[in-house]
């Protein structure tokens, strides 16, 4: 897919206040290392993440996106009515129902004929929403569209070392490690067709997505029922299967991207990969032959915070001058299903 008159014209973000260190995380789980005889600083050591953030206790998940939502639109000549499209993609939600898009729209003032709409993809759901917005867009349906999400860590990090602690194994330990790395935050992604101000802003160019939806049971987060009245959420992931399975199929979407965009490794100046942790990072970049050194990482200290991770990491690194005007950006985002998307940014 390819467009010629969508623009990121913002990315707001929010980050989680407390900062939760690896060490921290391994203090609470001693009982559990100490019964498997696990040395401390395998955390860190095993994933690159030395810290990540949460949320207080108890913070509604539509708090954190509105207030990035509102931080996309400050300074930005694009009123609530101008908003043709609000999308929430977050994997964690306020309710059921209605959808948490909702309580953003509202609390921005967006209305009327606007459509406003929850979509959810595990860790993809903010690309996707992008190019749900860009589609619209493009076909000349709406003039500016906003993509939230918000994500928290801290409620199911919790319930694992509960978990763990009361029943140490090392299957346990192993399916919990991907968990002990998430972190907390929201962002907020403002795409318009360019014409509310002259001034510059980053052009999407395009996009590729690649399903293997056959692997769907390598990484879960749900609730498990154990009778009417315990109800309890779960993560579960086979770390080696998924980064196999998910580089793998990172390759074929990238072969698939550079065909579709006409580019190759040497004609990417940044990219911009989700954030997973250092082992996964590497291998991606070194299969699909893009230089480290191109390659702008915030796992280190806010961990993998699913669908809010690429987008903050992105706004992060505008900040710090390191996407700068001109360059060719590739988002490169994968998810659990297996799901792979990558787009192309000309900055």
């Amino acid at each position: 897919m390819k467009y010629s008159r969508v623009y990121v014209e913002s990315v707001g973000y929010e980050l989680a206040p407390i900062v939760v260190t690896s060490t921290e995380l391994e203090s609470r789980l001693q009982p559990t290392y100490e019964a498997l005889h696990i040395a401390p600083g395998q955390l860190e050591a095993l994933t690159g993440i030395r810290e990540r953030r949460w949320w207080k206790p108890n913070t509604p998940i539509s708090h954190g996106a509105i207030a990035a939502a509102k931080k996309s639109l400050q300074e930005r000549n694009i009123s609530p009515e101008d908003i043709g499209a609000v999308v929430y993609a977050g994997v964690c939600r306020e309710h059921f129902e209605p959808a948490t898009a909702c309580q953003v729209a509202a609390a921005l003032g967006v209305k009327g004929n606007a459509a406003v709409y929850d979509l959810s993809n595990a860790c993809l759901g903010v690309l996707n929403g992008v190019l749900d917005i860009a589609n619209r867009i493009e076909l000349g349906q709406i003039r500016a569209g906003l993509v939230v999400a918000c994500e928290s860590s801290r409620e199911i990090n919790e319930i694992m070392i509960k978990q763990m602690n009361s029943h140490p194994s090392m299957e346990l330990f192993t399916k919990s490690l991907a968990t002990m790395t998430g972190g907390s935050g929201a962002a907020a992604v403002l795409l318009t067709d360019g014409s509310f101000t002259p001034s510059r802003r980053p052009k999407l160019l395009g996009g590729v997505n690649v399903a293997e939806p056959e692997f769907h049971e390598l990484c879960r987060w749900g609730i498990r029922v154990d009778s009417p009245e315990n109800h309890i959420p779960y993560m579960s992931t086979d770390a080696v299967a998924v980064m196999k399975h998910g580089v793998e199929l990172g390759k074929r979407t990238w072969d698939a991207f550079a065909s579709e965009l006409d580019i190759s490794p040497d004609k990417v100046d940044k990219v911009i990969c989700h954030q997973v942790g250092e082992a996964h990072q590497k291998l991606i970049l070194q299969t699909i032959g893009i230089s480290p050194q191109k390659d702008f990482t915030t796992f280190e200290f806010l961990g993998n915070m699913g669908t809010v991770s690429l987008p903050i990491t992105a706004a992060i690194a505008k900040e710090r001058d390191v996407l700068l005007p001109g360059d060719f950006v590739g988002f490169l985002g994968i998810g659990s299903g297996l799901n792979c998307l990558m787009m192309g940014i000309q900055w």
